[in-house]
């Protein structure tokens, strides 16, 4: 008998919550699943589920052994995957993402193909708070501007576009900024960004705005805006729709900075998993459009 024997068996178990779904999953009956776990516990004199009619938990000893196991069986698939040719992504897919741009483009995109290839799972972990790949355990992150960590591989998805807008309302109580110099005699909206930027005559130029409102949501920015608080700088999908109803109005249209790459960043242990390999190219397609750009072509 195999120290692997009921392994496989015990990892579906736990991420179905059922013996039978993870029957189903395996392509097997649901006693052959039951006996396999059920021999595994006698190897290691351990009880791994807690059982009812009803429900199927994981005990202590049962969680410890998981979260090795787990990956395993993932690291496992993945390097026959590599080796027989199979380029279909299989396992937990984990990617971490800021808060706007995950809901709005990533989340859409990581569904449609979990759609194309059912054995592929994802968690998206959206937080403004920049991770570590390695050591939070994520095979990738989508992250905008500078990279410059040479621990990771780094693939340009998509540019985003930004625009500095105020409302109608504003406007009518407030000469209209000319240069990037004026907007120091104006109200600003700020996001999350303590400063904001431009381009003029070819050069880099810095501003650092000043207002009374603020805050880390680009919608919430974009809603205050509207109610004529001031000016603000975001990324253009959040102002698009505002522009086309002639809610907003776009300002300093020559001073604006160039676009701002968007990359998926990841460790170098995993650039050549299928299950990275894919998204990325998703990404490449269809999150530059998303957010009203080009597509980048596919490598």
């Amino acid at each position: 008998m195999s120290q692997w024997d009921g392994i496989e068996e015990f990892v579906a178990v736990a991420q179905q919550g059922s013996f039978k779904r993870a029957a189903e999953v395996l392509g097997l009956s649901s006693s052959h699943v039951s006996r396999a776990v059920m021999r595994l516990e006698e190897r290691l004199q351990s009880t791994l589920f807690f059982r009812t009619t009803r429900q199927v938990s994981l005990t202590d000893t049962g969680r410890s052994l998981f979260q090795h196991c787990e990956q395993l069986v993932q690291d496992r698939d993945e390097a026959f995957a590599l080796i027989g040719g199979d380029r279909e992504p299989v396992g937990e897919l984990r990617v971490t993402c800021a808060v706007s741009l995950g809901e709005r483009f990533v989340a859409p995109i990581v569904r449609s193909l979990m759609q194309d290839y059912p054995r592929l799972s994802v968690t998206v972990d959206l937080s403004n708070q920049r991770r570590d790949l390695v050591a939070d355990g994520f095979d990738m992150a989508i992250r905008t501007g500078v990279m410059d960590d040479p621990r990771y591989i780094q693939t340009l998805i998509a540019r985003r576009n930004w625009q500095v807008c105020a409302s109608h309302t504003y406007l009518a109580q407030h000469k209209k900024p000319k240069t990037v110099e004026d907007l120091a005699s104006h109200e600003c909206v700020m996001g999350s960004s303590e400063t904001w930027k431009f381009e003029v005559d070819g050069e880099p130029v810095m501003f650092r705005p000043k207002g009374r409102f603020k805050c880390n949501s680009g919608s919430a920015v974009v809603e205050a805006v509207k109610a004529g608080l001031g000016i603000c700088q975001l990324p253009d999908f959040y102002l698009r729709d505002g522009i086309a109803f002639g809610e907003l109005v776009p300002l300093l249209k020559k001073s604006l900075p160039p676009a701002e790459p968007v990359w998926a960043v990841y460790p170098q242990r995993r650039h050549l998993m299928p299950k990275v390999q894919k998204l990325v190219e998703r990404l490449r397609a269809e999150l530059g459009p998303a957010m009203g750009g080009a597509p980048l072509e596919t490598e």
